[in-house]
Protein backbone atom coordinates (compact mmCIF):
# COMPACT_ATOMS: atom_id res chain seq x y z
CA UNK A 1 0.00 0.00 0.00
CA UNK A 2 1.34 3.61 -0.58
CA UNK A 3 2.04 5.86 1.83
CA UNK A 4 -0.55 8.29 2.52
CA UNK A 5 0.56 12.14 3.12
CA UNK A 6 -0.52 14.29 5.94
CA UNK A 7 -0.26 17.78 5.95
CA UNK A 8 1.15 19.22 9.33
CA UNK A 9 1.96 22.77 10.00
CA UNK A 10 3.45 23.49 6.51
CA UNK A 11 5.27 20.25 6.62
CA UNK A 12 3.94 16.94 4.60
CA UNK A 13 4.27 13.16 6.44
CA UNK A 14 4.23 9.75 4.96
CA UNK A 15 2.72 7.36 6.70
CA UNK A 16 1.19 3.83 6.37
CA UNK A 17 -2.18 4.33 8.11
CA UNK A 18 -2.91 0.96 7.86
CA UNK A 19 -0.08 0.29 10.35
CA UNK A 20 -1.47 1.74 13.47
CA UNK A 21 0.73 1.61 16.86
CA UNK A 22 -2.02 1.95 19.93
CA UNK A 23 -0.90 3.24 23.46
CA UNK A 24 -3.49 3.16 25.01
CA UNK A 25 -4.73 0.97 27.77
CA UNK A 26 -8.70 -0.73 27.29
CA UNK A 27 -11.45 -0.48 29.80
CA UNK A 28 -12.30 -3.65 31.71
CA UNK A 29 -14.61 -4.37 35.01
CA UNK A 30 -12.05 -6.53 36.14
CA UNK A 31 -8.77 -7.05 38.57
CA UNK A 32 -7.01 -6.87 35.03
CA UNK A 33 -7.61 -3.12 34.71
CA UNK A 34 -5.21 -0.02 35.92
CA UNK A 35 -6.64 2.02 38.62
CA UNK A 36 -5.48 4.66 40.87
CA UNK A 37 -6.33 7.45 43.14
CA UNK A 38 -8.21 4.14 45.34
CA UNK A 39 -11.49 3.56 43.13
CA UNK A 40 -11.37 0.09 42.78
CA UNK A 41 -12.01 -1.32 39.85
CA UNK A 42 -14.58 -0.11 36.94
CA UNK A 43 -17.82 -1.95 37.26
CA UNK A 44 -19.36 -3.07 33.76
CA UNK A 45 -22.58 -4.76 34.35
CA UNK A 46 -25.92 -5.34 32.61
CA UNK A 47 -28.66 -2.61 32.88
CA UNK A 48 -31.36 -4.52 35.35
CA UNK A 49 -35.13 -3.03 34.97
CA UNK A 50 -38.14 -5.36 36.82
CA UNK A 51 -38.06 -8.77 35.21
CA UNK A 52 -35.38 -7.44 32.42
CA UNK A 53 -31.65 -8.27 32.19
CA UNK A 54 -29.70 -6.00 29.42
CA UNK A 55 -27.71 -9.88 28.47
CA UNK A 56 -28.69 -11.41 25.31
CA UNK A 57 -27.39 -15.12 27.39
CA UNK A 58 -30.37 -14.08 29.94
CA UNK A 59 -32.84 -14.14 27.47
CA UNK A 60 -32.23 -10.71 26.10
CA UNK A 61 -32.33 -9.32 22.31
CA UNK A 62 -29.40 -7.19 22.72
CA UNK A 63 -26.42 -6.79 25.33
CA UNK A 64 -27.01 -3.56 27.20
CA UNK A 65 -24.50 -2.62 30.08
CA UNK A 66 -23.71 -0.06 32.46
CA UNK A 67 -20.85 1.35 33.08
CA UNK A 68 -19.20 3.22 35.98
CA UNK A 69 -16.09 4.36 36.33
CA UNK A 70 -13.05 7.59 36.31
CA UNK A 71 -11.57 8.85 33.32
CA UNK A 72 -8.41 9.83 35.95
CA UNK A 73 -8.35 6.67 37.63
CA UNK A 74 -9.13 4.18 35.20
CA UNK A 75 -6.86 3.90 32.18
CA UNK A 76 -5.93 6.22 29.40
CA UNK A 77 -7.55 9.85 29.37
CA UNK A 78 -6.74 12.94 28.17
CA UNK A 79 -7.38 15.93 30.28
CA UNK A 80 -7.51 20.05 29.62
CA UNK A 81 -6.52 22.82 32.10
CA UNK A 82 -10.28 22.85 33.61
CA UNK A 83 -8.62 19.47 35.41
CA UNK A 84 -7.15 22.28 38.05
CA UNK A 85 -9.09 25.55 37.06
CA UNK A 86 -12.00 26.91 39.09
CA UNK A 87 -13.62 27.45 36.28
CA UNK A 88 -15.51 25.04 33.77
CA UNK A 89 -13.47 24.18 30.56
CA UNK A 90 -14.00 20.78 28.77
CA UNK A 91 -11.50 18.44 27.12
CA UNK A 92 -14.58 18.10 24.31
CA UNK A 93 -12.98 22.29 23.46
CA UNK A 94 -9.05 21.81 24.06
CA UNK A 95 -8.56 19.91 20.45
CA UNK A 96 -9.80 21.57 16.97
CA UNK A 97 -7.37 19.13 15.05
CA UNK A 98 -6.49 15.50 15.66
CA UNK A 99 -3.05 14.68 14.28
CA UNK A 100 0.30 16.42 15.34
CA UNK A 101 4.13 15.72 14.85
CA UNK A 102 5.30 13.94 18.32
CA UNK A 103 8.36 12.65 19.99
CA UNK A 104 8.85 9.36 21.95
CA UNK A 105 11.38 9.49 24.45
CA UNK A 106 12.27 7.16 27.33
CA UNK A 107 13.75 8.50 30.73
CA UNK A 108 14.78 6.59 33.63
CA UNK A 109 13.29 8.37 36.72
CA UNK A 110 15.56 9.67 38.83
CA UNK A 111 16.13 9.25 43.06
CA UNK A 112 14.94 12.29 45.12
CA UNK A 113 14.74 12.00 49.11
CA UNK A 114 11.89 9.22 48.69
CA UNK A 115 10.81 10.40 45.89
CA UNK A 116 11.53 9.32 41.39
CA UNK A 117 11.42 12.06 39.79
CA UNK A 118 11.70 13.29 35.81
CA UNK A 119 13.94 16.04 35.75
CA UNK A 120 14.59 19.19 33.86
CA UNK A 121 18.12 18.11 32.86
CA UNK A 122 16.71 14.65 31.51
CA UNK A 123 13.99 16.08 29.37
CA UNK A 124 16.38 18.69 28.20
CA UNK A 125 18.73 16.14 27.12
CA UNK A 126 15.93 14.43 24.78
CA UNK A 127 14.14 17.01 22.76
CA UNK A 128 14.84 20.43 21.67
CA UNK A 129 12.45 23.85 21.35
CA UNK A 130 10.39 23.46 18.30
CA UNK A 131 10.84 19.57 17.63
CA UNK A 132 7.23 18.65 18.35
CA UNK A 133 4.15 19.79 19.20
CA UNK A 134 3.28 16.17 21.23
CA UNK A 135 5.98 14.56 23.38
CA UNK A 136 5.48 11.59 24.65
CA UNK A 137 7.24 10.03 27.75
CA UNK A 138 7.79 6.19 28.35
CA UNK A 139 9.38 5.82 32.11
CA UNK A 140 12.42 2.90 32.31
CA UNK A 141 12.36 0.66 33.24
CA UNK A 142 9.49 -0.49 30.88
CA UNK A 143 7.64 -3.11 33.63
CA UNK A 144 5.09 -5.46 31.43
CA UNK A 145 3.04 -4.93 34.24
CA UNK A 146 1.86 -1.08 33.75
CA UNK A 147 -1.51 -2.73 31.93
CA UNK A 148 -3.18 -3.77 34.92
CA UNK A 149 -1.10 -2.24 37.76
CA UNK A 150 -2.67 -0.91 40.59
CA UNK A 151 -0.82 2.46 41.70
CA UNK A 152 -2.81 2.81 45.03
CA UNK A 153 -0.01 4.23 47.86
CA UNK A 154 2.60 3.56 45.18
CA UNK A 155 4.50 7.03 45.05
CA UNK A 156 4.85 6.46 41.65
CA UNK A 157 7.48 8.84 39.91
CA UNK A 158 6.58 12.29 38.56
CA UNK A 159 7.45 15.32 36.55
CA UNK A 160 9.17 18.02 38.63
CA UNK A 161 8.05 21.78 38.10
CA UNK A 162 10.86 22.86 36.44
CA UNK A 163 11.10 19.78 34.06
CA UNK A 164 7.00 20.84 32.91
CA UNK A 165 8.00 24.40 32.46
CA UNK A 166 10.54 23.51 30.51
CA UNK A 167 8.21 21.20 28.17
CA UNK A 168 5.60 23.89 27.70
CA UNK A 169 8.72 26.12 26.32
CA UNK A 170 9.67 23.71 23.83
CA UNK A 171 6.36 24.17 22.76
CA UNK A 172 4.74 20.77 23.16
CA UNK A 173 0.93 21.65 23.01
CA UNK A 174 -0.18 17.87 23.84
CA UNK A 175 1.92 15.26 26.73
CA UNK A 176 1.32 12.21 26.97
CA UNK A 177 2.68 9.33 30.00
CA UNK A 178 2.68 6.21 31.26
CA UNK A 179 1.97 7.24 34.76
CA UNK A 180 -1.50 7.61 36.49
CA UNK A 181 -0.62 11.83 37.11
CA UNK A 182 2.29 13.34 35.96
CA UNK A 183 2.16 14.85 39.38
CA UNK A 184 3.14 13.39 42.61
CA UNK A 185 0.68 10.61 44.09
CA UNK A 186 0.24 12.68 47.12
CA UNK A 187 1.03 16.24 46.46
CA UNK A 188 0.39 19.76 44.73
CA UNK A 189 -0.45 19.76 41.20
CA UNK A 190 2.32 21.81 40.49
CA UNK A 191 3.90 20.29 37.02
CA UNK A 192 -0.01 20.00 35.87
CA UNK A 193 0.05 24.15 36.44
CA UNK A 194 3.46 24.59 35.08
CA UNK A 195 3.06 23.03 32.30
CA UNK A 196 -0.97 24.70 31.44
CA UNK A 197 0.45 27.77 32.74
CA UNK A 198 -2.47 28.05 34.96
CA UNK A 199 -3.41 30.66 36.40
CA UNK A 200 -1.63 33.13 34.89
CA UNK A 201 -1.81 32.07 30.97
CA UNK A 202 -3.85 29.48 30.45
CA UNK A 203 -3.16 27.32 27.35
CA UNK A 204 -6.54 26.18 26.60
CA UNK A 205 -5.61 23.82 23.44
CA UNK A 206 -3.01 22.65 25.67
CA UNK A 207 -3.40 18.66 26.33
CA UNK A 208 -2.25 16.24 29.01
CA UNK A 209 -2.46 11.84 28.55
CA UNK A 210 -1.70 10.00 31.08
CA UNK A 211 -1.77 6.23 31.63
CA UNK A 212 -0.60 5.31 28.30
CA UNK A 213 1.72 2.52 27.76
CA UNK A 214 4.14 2.31 24.75
CA UNK A 215 5.67 -1.24 24.44
CA UNK A 216 9.47 -1.66 24.22
CA UNK A 217 9.26 -2.35 20.29
CA UNK A 218 8.53 1.31 19.69
CA UNK A 219 11.62 3.14 19.22
CA UNK A 220 12.33 6.67 20.78
CA UNK A 221 11.95 9.50 17.36
CA UNK A 222 9.74 11.14 15.57
CA UNK A 223 5.58 9.72 14.98
CA UNK A 224 2.84 11.01 14.05
CA UNK A 225 0.05 11.16 16.58
CA UNK A 226 -3.59 10.88 16.63
CA UNK A 227 -4.94 12.08 19.97
CA UNK A 228 -8.79 10.13 19.48
CA UNK A 229 -10.49 11.52 22.61
CA UNK A 230 -14.30 10.77 23.83
CA UNK A 231 -16.93 13.87 23.16
CA UNK A 232 -17.49 14.15 27.38
CA UNK A 233 -18.24 17.21 28.11
CA UNK A 234 -15.87 17.13 31.31
CA UNK A 235 -12.93 17.99 31.99
CA UNK A 236 -11.15 14.56 31.29
CA UNK A 237 -12.08 11.79 28.74
CA UNK A 238 -10.84 8.48 27.83
CA UNK A 239 -8.87 8.95 25.44
CA UNK A 240 -6.82 6.25 22.55
CA UNK A 241 -3.97 7.94 21.16
CA UNK A 242 -2.46 6.19 18.08
CA UNK A 243 0.98 6.96 16.86
CA UNK A 244 2.18 6.04 13.05
CA UNK A 245 6.25 5.72 12.11
CA UNK A 246 7.10 8.64 9.68
CA UNK A 247 7.88 7.23 6.41
CA UNK A 248 8.96 10.25 4.96
CA UNK A 249 9.31 13.66 5.55
CA UNK A 250 8.28 15.26 1.54
CA UNK A 251 8.79 18.53 2.88
CA UNK A 252 12.84 18.01 3.63
CA UNK A 253 12.53 15.27 0.98
CA UNK A 254 14.28 12.52 2.41
CA UNK A 255 13.60 9.93 5.06
CA UNK A 256 13.45 10.62 8.65
CA UNK A 257 15.34 8.18 10.16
Amino acid sequence: MEKSKIFIGGECFGIHINRPLDISLPLSGDEDNPRAWYLGTPNIEPVRAENWVGKVSRGARVNFNRIEFSPHAHGTHTESYGHISREFYSVSRCLDRFFFKAKLISITPEAKEKDQVISRRSVKQKINPDEAEALIIRTLPNDRQKPAKNYDHSNWPYLETEAATYIRKCGIKHLLIDLPSIDREKGDVTAHRAFWDYPDNPRKKASITEFIFVPDELEDGDYLLNLQVAHFINDAAPSRPILYRIEENFSQSSPIQ
